[in-house]
């Protein structure tokens, strides 16, 4: 059984399993969704849940800020939470350019600060 856990294909083994119970899981969750409805009380529990999750994640890394994010501004970070949420809103939703519109202007201000007079 060592030679089994020390041996070359041990990373391998572990992809392996790793990739069999996510994809089992994956798989299960396909057969079952034809059979569930979106619009049922449950599911649009579920998901003001994970939306008021989010919010929330949102709303604490703007004003309890850990690692290299506490070393910012709380102006410079509101800045750019609302900048990313206006780009993504006139961008039609697009989460990408409203996520990277937000990072650059907190980058673009924290820069200033630290760099410029």
């Amino acid at each position: 059984m060592s030679a089994i856990l020390d041996g070359p294909a041990t990373p391998y083994l572990a992809l392996a399993a790793g990739a069999l119970a996510t994809y089992f899981w994956r798989g299960l969750g396909v057969a079952l969704s034809r059979r569930l409805s979106v619009e049922q009380p449950l599911f649009q529990w579920v998901s003001a849940v994970a939306y008021a999750m989010l919010a929330g994640l949102i709303a604490r890394l703007i004003v309890l800020p850990s690692g290299a994010l506490a070393s910012t501004v709380t102006t410079d970070r509101v800045a750019g939470a609302l900048l990313a949420m206006a780009i993504f809103y006139w961008s039609r939703k697009n989460l990408g350019l409203g996520v990277f519109a937000g990072a650059g202007v907190l980058m673009l201000l924290t820069w200033g600060r630290t760099f410029l007079p």
